[in-house]
């Protein structure tokens, strides 16, 4: 049961690294130094040689029988980026005051919340990201 559960999270990671790679590798690059990795340096390597292979098979099936002007494409424009509205389950870590929280319809308004360390919640990742960054939730 352990082993599925593990090995459904791993596909999941993949498949995520798959649908976004070159935004994920551009993150990767974007990276202050001493901030932690988000990808374990296999990912890394899986991404990296998922952006080499799907360049080169674009070359060589496509882009190459094109004329001249069109044979360059942009991966990063064009993959769709992550929606960074998506609701995530975050457990918290280190409490945390005064989060703005932005209103999800235009008839509600943004509204501030306390998140006491070892509470669980469901909010858009946008809000939270910073605190992942820095390590005070835990996505779950």
């Amino acid at each position: 049961r352990i082993r599925f559960v593990l090995s459904s999270y791993l596909r999941s990671r993949l498949q995520k690294i798959e649908k976004f790679f070159p935004h994920v590798l551009e993150r990767e690059k974007s990276r202050v130094e001493g901030q932690p990795s988000l990808l374990s340096p296999e990912e890394f390597a899986f991404a990296k040689e998922y952006y080499t292979n799907t360049e080169t098979y674009l070359k060589a099936v496509a882009l190459k029988r094109m004329p001249l002007n069109l044979q360059t494409v942009d991966l990063l424009k064009a993959v769709p980026e992550p929606c960074l509205d998506s609701f995530v389950f975050l457990r918290v870590k280190e409490k945390q005051e005064n989060i703005l929280v932005e209103p999800e319809t235009d008839d509600q308004r943004e509204y501030i919340v306390d998140l006491e360390e070892g509470s669980q919640h469901l909010m858009r990742y946008r809000t939270v990201a910073p605190l992942v960054s820095n390590g005070a939730v835990q996505l779950i």
